[in-house]
């Protein structure tokens, strides 16, 4: 009996799924990239969010009961309706319900930003079918005390995106915030959204390492290390640690490999340099605009290697700041002038080994852990 029955499954499998699977493959062109799945709902998303796929500034308006939203800043924070409109491609209005919170850890507290960074929480019912791609939530970088320092912290990011694609893609935004109630002024600001932190894993081919696991500076992969200390110090930024997860994510491609730094949140670097932005005192300087290199000794080869990937995105990476219009010229020129720096420290020997090679040797002995500012 139960030969005959399962003489029966079998057959009843080829009937049905053998002409579907070849009716899937003859309707695709075979130079195409899409994968056919029977079962969307399960699938992942592993191609990139379009979102991020262009540097033209979004526009949207942002509609909120802002009294409630701006009020509501402490640890136990509420998500609060919202709508979202922005224009298509052929210049139709289109309105998005979603939910927004104020996020943030030093930008949430209302005596160091105005305005706190928002978290956008979309509906996955209405994932894919609107310019913001496939992501349930992003992150907006708002205005907190001028779009100056919106607009620095972008180009941080953006800096990082030309040295390497193991990191935060981010898009320039123009956000109109309207009050529901009529209550509060209508402002428009720049603004910014950060790819999402899984998104930024896939798109890597990798997954986030939880919080929890921990895991040290000399445990990463060295190569993805060096060239996220020779940035951060490039950047004048202190505020990060690997092993605290503060202002870093480690993408996991292999358990059996190191994972690999990237890093995000350069509010407290020297080259954003907002009034609040002040230095962990234990670290022995007094301006985030005074570099301090916070990475472990490498080898020469390494060394030669990371120096070599700057130098070669130097142009690029000063083009994003001369192209880029909204730029006030003064800090235009303080940039630049603070990259000049950089790159002069790392190419000339005798600078480099006191600046860079002697302190790394230094963190070994005894490195000071930045937990994250209070």
């Amino acid at each position: 009996m139960r030969k005959y029955l399962l003489f029966f499954l079998i057959n009843i499998f080829l009937i049905c799924c053998l002409p579907l699977k070849q009716h899937a493959q003859d309707s695709i062109p075979p130079d195409t990239h899409y994968a056919v799945n029977l079962f969307p709902f399960f699938q992942q998303q592993s191609e990139s969010n379009p979102l991020f796929a262009t540097e033209e500034i979004l526009e949207f308006r942002l509609t909120v009961d802002y009294e409630k939203l701006l009020k509501d800043r402490g640890l136990e924070r509420e998500y609060h309706k919202a709508t979202l409109t922005y224009k298509d491609t052929a210049g139709s209005e289109v309105a998005i319900e979603l939910k927004v919170m104020a996020r943030g850890s030093h930008r949430r507290d209302p005596s160091i930003c105005r305005f706190p960074p928002i978290m956008l929480n979309f509906s996955r019912k209405t994932a894919q079918s609107n310019v913001f791609g496939h992501a349930n939530k992003l992150k907006l970088v708002t205005h907190c005390l001028g779009d100056d320092y919106v607009l620095r912290e972008y180009l941080a990011y953006k800096v990082y995106n030309i040295i390497t694609g193991e990191s935060f893609r981010v898009r320039l935004c123009r956000v109109e915030y309207v009050d529901v109630n009529g209550k509060r002024k209508t402002e428009r600001k720049y603004a910014f959204l950060i790819e999402d932190d899984n998104e930024m894993a896939r798109r890597n081919k990798g997954t986030i390492v939880p919080k929890e696991k921990w895991v040290g500076m000399e445990s990463t992969d060295t190569r993805a290390m060096a060239r996220v200390a020779f940035f951060q110090y490039m950047i004048g930024n202190t505020d990060w640690s690997v092993s605290y997860r503060h202002n870093i994510k480690l993408i996991s491609r292999d358990s059996l490999k190191a994972p690999t730094p990237v890093p995000y949140d350069f509010d407290y670097s020297g080259i954003v340099a907002p009034p609040y932005a002040v230095p962990p005192p234990e670290l022995g300087i007094t301006s985030v605009r005074q570099r301090l290199f916070r990475g472990y000794p490498y080898s020469d080869e390494i060394y030669s290697e990371v120096i070599r990937a700057f130098n070669k995105h130097k142009a690029e990476v000063y083009k994003l700041y001369l192209n880029c219009e909204p730029l006030d010229n003064n800090y235009r020129r303080q940039a630049l002038g603070f990259f000049d720096n950089f790159y002069e420290t790392v190419n000339d020997q005798k600078d480099f080994n006191t600046k860079i090679v002697r302190v790394a040797q230094q963190n070994r002995k005894s490195y000071v852990v930045v937990k994250g500012l209070k």
